[in-house]
């Protein structure tokens, strides 16, 4: 199609790196290139914590799972939803913030989000690879005390990037006829065997970790259960209620 889309649909999660660092000059580009994402009314609504710390990183590897990559990867970003700049504005017009509502914490979480897929598309064009880490928010107090954000702001997810050393085969993704409706939503089930099966063959088949299984299988087990019931305490407490 032409090498933006080859790019996008070239995505693969990394989680062994080279041990070659990466230059200053190219997590600046990667950071710059976050910022030019779409943001609702130019809020822009996220701040990105480079941790270096080597017992910062050991500690956030156990918290998020663990997950060893956090430690070793050469480059882990934490991406945090932050009113508090918002709250500076605010105060330098010698106005009050009205805070706690919903649509504040909606417009934080997609601006954090949407910098951080750019961040990630644009390492990828450098030659990187990475992963995103939301296993951060197993314990987002303990990710605060340690990284010292404050309130109005909440860690939303990790990024590690790095030279890829190793080469995942990708996940099969939803095909387009599943996702795209025209004119309204129509509930259509007869492609999910399908892609069942073609998920199935993925697990089979790929080079580590084989196993039987489904999308549907994996996604009843996640979506049966409590999801992180903590967050929502966590969230009020640290300024984002829900008005």
């Amino acid at each position: 199609m032409n090498q933006v889309i080859n790019l996008l649909k070239n995505h693969r999660s990394i989680r062994k790196f080279k041990p070659e660092s990466v230059s200053n000059e190219k997590v600046h580009a990667i950071i710059e290139a976050a910022g030019w994402a779409s943001t609702s009314n130019f809020i822009q609504a996220y701040t990105v914590i480079r941790v270096k710390n080597k017992e910062t990183r050991k500690q956030i590897a156990e918290l998020a799972g663990p997950q060893p990559w956090v430690e070793a990867s050469p480059l882990f970003l934490v991406f945090c939803a932050d009113l508090k700049r918002s709250q500076g504005a605010c105060m330098h017009e010698n106005k009050e913030m009205v805070s706690g509502f919903t649509e504040q914490f909606i417009i934080a979480t997609v601006d954090v989000s949407l910098a951080a897929q750019n961040a990630m598309i644009a390492a990828e064009s450098l030659g990187l690879g990475g992963v995103f880490i939301g296993g951060i928010r197993n314990d987002p107090e303990k990710v605060c005390q340690l990284l010292k954000i404050p309130d109005h702001v909440y860690p939303v997810f990790g990024m590690c990037l790095g030279y890829p050393d190793e080469k995942q085969e990708q996940k099969p993704r939803l095909p387009v006829n599943m996702v795209l409706k025209e004119d309204d939503y129509q509930e259509e089930n007869s492609d999910l065997k399908k892609y069942n099966e073609i998920c199935r063959d993925y697990y089979q088949n790929r080079s580590t970790s084989s196993r039987e299984d489904t999308w549907t299988s994996q996604i009843s087990v996640m979506m049966s259960k409590p999801a992180r019931p903590h967050m929502k305490a966590f969230l009020e407490k640290r300024g984002f209620e829900f008005k």
